[in-house]
């Protein structure tokens, strides 16, 4: 049997992707899958990508991580390039959209926040049509295993939310966010187990870890850094409140 971790949503957070690669080892995964948003919000963009693609078996794109591509004429977008530098922003732009593979006899697909796009948000508690859409086949997924059957488990990130679904004899989770959880303030990822590749039903399981990691040292960090946005994500990182919500409150 195997173990595959999956992490997502690191933004720059050093510090809590250190304390959740060491939670990773201690656990003795057999390899590391990522589903994006490697940078944005947090100091360390450079420090994680590097980190990530030094650990990682397997890293998908994010929004934030398209973005910093994109946008130019944005002073936060700008700041995280600049800590980037044009060797790690050409290896952001070539990840993949999607991954799929086989376990336990499941066909198991990974996406950074749907099928139809890393833009496209979808929580536990939208409507169950829109969590379906989860297992859609789109024209964006990276060489799918099975195009006309939809697969049996999708894992996604985007939304810093952990949680597991039954879905008309599917399922559908949340790894929820190592760097800037939105649930709770502790770092997030999942652990897949069984046989990789088997075609045929056999054990198979889902856990969820979470890791403490020192919160005020990455608040240092980021003040240190004189990074913009640091009032909100400093907010999110204490009260594990997303920003929108703080605001809408005030």
């Amino acid at each position: 049997m195997q173990s595959i971790a999956i992490i997502s949503d690191i933004h720059g957070n050093i510090q809590a992707l250190e304390a959740v690669v060491t939670d990773i080892k201690r656990q003795g995964a057999d390899r590391i899958y990522c589903l994006g948003d490697l940078v944005g919000k947090g100091p360390n963009p450079a420090e994680a990508v590097d980190l990530l693609f030094e650990h990682c078996d397997v890293i998908v794109r994010g929004n934030w991580d398209d973005l910093v591509l994109q946008i130019e004429d944005d002073d936060q977008f700008r700041w995280h390039a600049e800590q980037l530098g044009s060797k790690r922003m050409e290896m952001l732009s070539k990840l993949p959209f999607s991954h799929d593979f086989i376990m336990s006899g499941r066909h198991i697909r990974l996406v950074h926040a749907s099928p139809q796009s890393v833009y496209h948000r979808v929580q536990p508690w939208d409507d169950l049509e829109k969590r379906l859409g989860m297992f859609e086949f789109t024209s964006s997924l990276s060489e799918p295993l099975h195009p006309c059957q939809p697969p049996d488990v999708v894992v996604y990130g985007d939304i810093h939310n952990a949680y597991l679904q039954h879905l008309q004899g599917r399922t559908l989770v949340n790894c929820g966010s190592v760097g800037n959880p939105l649930d709770m303030t502790q770092a997030s990822y999942i652990m897949l187990q069984g046989y990789c590749g088997q075609v045929h039903a056999s054990e198979f399981s889902i856990h969820f870890h979470r890791v403490p990691y020192d919160i005020e040292h990455a608040v240092r960090a980021a003040e240190e850094a004189g990074m913009p946005g640091l009032k909100p994500y400093v907010r999110e990182l204490r009260t594990g409140v997303y920003r929108g919500l703080q605001k809408a409150e005030e």
